[in-house]
């Protein structure tokens, strides 16, 4: 499974800000109100999520995420294992209300 794979699934859904797409890393913005939509995405791809939002982060999760910005309370995280990749996926809730970052990233497994 590749991150530009998984992007195309929510290929119907507003983008606002495209910050990186490379093969092994993603860095979007998408509207508050597609939330559900995006979530619904990740989890048939994925599953459900590793780390709900509302949830402590475990050191697992610090670990697993220390590369891309790491991971708070009010964040999601996702994970999947892909044979020798494994695929973290991440909602960054902001302030405003208004938009969710989603950063996504292919990981070699050692």
């Amino acid at each position: 499974m590749q991150l530009k794979e998984i992007i195309q699934q929510c290929c119907h859904l507003r983008i606002v800000e495209k910050r990186c797409e490379t093969d092994e890393f993603i860095d979007i913005v998408f509207d508050n109100e597609d939330l559900e939509e995006w979530q619904r995405i990740l989890s048939r791809i994925l599953g459900s999520p590793r780390k709900p939002k509302g949830q402590a982060p475990s050191d697992r999760d610090l670990k697993v995420t220390a590369k891309t910005g790491g991971i708070r309370i009010n964040q999601t995280l996702f994970e999947k294992e892909f044979g020798n990749t494994t695929i973290i996926a991440k909602f960054w809730p902001w302030d405003n209300h208004k938009h969710i970052t989603l950063r996504m990233a292919l990981l070699i497994n050692k």
